[in-house]
C-alpha cells in the first residue's frame, strides 16, 4: 500500500505517527508538508529539520512529484493542509481519502446556520458525503459538527494527536514520584486566555487557605505570564510555585514524571491537548475541563482521571481538593492513565489501526475498531458530552 499524509507542516506532535507509518510502510508512506511553518511556531520550539527526515517531502519545493503522488497513491490522508484544491481534486478522483479534522464550529455550533459557511462547508465536505472518503475526528467534538451539517454520514471515527511514547518498568512507575512530602501540580501551556493559567493562582489560594501542602510547576510562557508571575507574588503565594518559562517537549516531560497531578484548564477553543496525553503517559492524575477535544476520548471520568463541566473553576477546585483529600484510595487513576496511553492512544497502535482501516477501504468496506482510534466516533451534541462521559456513553 503507498500511503500519503499531507498536512501544513510536520512537528512533535505529528512525528511519532509518522514515524510508525515509515516503519511499517518503509518507502511507501510519504509526509507531504504543503507550507513552510511559522516563525511563531519555530521559536516555541516546535521547528524540525525536514530534509533530515527520509518520509517528508515538501509541496513548495518539489510540486510536481507532490501532486503526483497525492493523484496515483493508494489512500491519501488530508490534515489541515491551507490548500484545499489538494483534496478537492483527490476527492474527485473517488480514490480512496481520508481526511483529518478538529471542529469546525468552535464558537459555536450556531454559526451552521450561516448561507455564506454552509456554502463553503457543501464544497468541502457535504458534497463527497458519498464518496470513498472518511473523516478522522481529532476531538470529540467534531464529530457532532460535521454530523450537524450531514457530512460523512455513518463515517466519522475517533482519531486525536499522538504525543512520543515513553514507557516504564512497573517498579519505576511505582517510584517515579515522591512518596511523601507536598504533592506536586503540573500545568503546561502557553500563558493565554483560552488555557486559563490564572486558574492556578485561585488553586494555590485555596489550597495554601486550607492547609494543604503542594507545589506548582508552571510550564511555558506568553502574554499573560508576567501578570500571573505578578498575582502569586502579590497574594504571598511565591513560595508554593516554580515558573519555567518556555520549556522545550522533552522537559515538560521530565517534569511530568515527577508530579502527582497534571491539571489541563484550556475551555472550549482547545480542539485537541496533546498536553493531556504526555500527562497521562507521565502517569499523573489527570484534571480536565470536558469542553477540551481530548477528554472524552481519552479520560474515562473516576477510572484514568476527572473532568468538570463548562470551564467552572469551582468544579475544578473541588475535584483538585477531593484528591488531596483522598490521595491513597484516587493516586491509582495515574497508573491507569498511563496504561490508557500505553495500550492504546499511542502512534504505534494508531498506525497499525490506520493501515487495517484504510486497507478495508481499499477493499470497498468499513471496519471500525472496536475501541481508541478509528472506533466509530459518536455525535454528540456539546451541551451533552459532559453527562455523556459522565455516564459512559462516549
Amino acid at each position: 500500500m503507498t500511503f500519503v499524509f499531507v498536512s501544513n507542516y510536520i512537528n512533535h506532535h505529528q512525528i511519532p505517527l509518522c514515524e510508525a507509518l515509515y516503519r511499517e510502510l518503509g518507502g511507501d508512506f510519504t509526509f507531504i508538508q504543503t507550507m513552510p511553518m511559522e516563525q511563531e511556531r519555530v521559536d516555541m520550539g516546535w521547528g524540525v529539520d525536514v530534509h533530515g527526515l527520509p518520509y517528508v517531502q515538501c509541496l513548495y519545493e518539489a510540486e510536481y512529484e507532490c501532486l503526483k503522488k497525492i493523484a496515483e497513491s493508494d489512500a491519501v490522508m488530508f490534515g489541515w493542509t491551507g490548500r484545499e484544491d489538494l483534496a478537492a481534486s483527490r476527492l474527485q478522483s473517488g480514490k480512496t481519502t481520508l481526511r483529518v479534522s478538529e471542529r469546525i464550529y468552535r464558537e459555536g455550533q450556531w454559526k451552521a446556520v450561516s448561507p455564506r459557511g454552509l456554502i463553503a462547508k457543501y464544497k468541502d465536505h457535504i458534497r463527497y458525503r458519498k464518496q470513498n472518503v472518511c473523516m478522522l475526528c481529532a476531538g470529540a467534538y467534531a464529530a457532532s459538527d460535521f454530523h450537524l451539517i450531514g457530512a460523512y454520514p455513518d463515517k466519522l471515527f475517533r482519531w486525536g494527536y499522538f504525543t512520543a511514547l515513553r514507557t516504564y518498568g512497573e517498579e519505576e512507575l511505582a517510584h517515579m514520584k515522591p512518596c511523601d512530602g507536598p504533592l506536586h501540580i503540573v500545568w503546561a501551556g502557553r500563558f493565554i486566555p483560552l488555557k486559563h493559567p490564572e486558574y492556578m493562582v485561585r488553586l494555590a489560594k485555596t489550597l495554601r487557605d486550607k492547609g494543604y501542602r503542594f507545589r506548582i510547576h508552571m510550564l511555558g510562557d506568553g502574554e499573560l505570564e508576567p501578570q500571573i508571575r505578578q498575582e502569586t507574588e502579590q497574594s504571598g503565594l511565591r513560595q508554593y510555585f516554580r515558573f519555567y518559562g518556555y520549556t522545550a517537549p522533552e522537559q515538560v516531560r521530565d517534569v511530568m514524571e515527577k508530579c502527582h497531578i497534571h491539571i489541563f484548564t484550556s475551555n472550549y477553543l482547545e480542539g485537541w491537548g496533546a498536553v493531556v496525553n504526555e500527562g497521562m503517559n507521565s502517569g499523573c492524575v489527570e484534571v480536565v475541563n470536558a469542553q477540551t477535544g481530548a477528554a472524552p476520548y481519552l479520560i474515562r471520568h473516576g477510572y484514568n482521571g476527572l473532568v468538570y463541566p463548562d470551564d467552572r473553576y469551582d468544579k475544578m477546585e473541588e475535584l483538585v481538593t477531593g484528591l488531596f483529600d483522598h490521595w491513597e484510595e484516587r493516586k491509582g487513576m495515574g497508573r491507569r492513565a498511563y496504561e490508557t496511553i500505553r495500550d492504546m492512544w499511542n502512534a504505534e497502535h494508531a498506525a497499525q489501526e490506520l493501515l487495517r482501516f484504510t486497507a478495508g477501504l481499499l477493499q470497498g468496506g468499513i471496519v471500525p475498531a472496536k475501541e481508541g482510534p478509528l472506533s466509530a466516533a459518536p455525535p454528540v451534541r456539546p451541551g451533552n458530552m459532559y453527562q455523556a462521559m459522565l455516564d459512559g456513553r462516549i
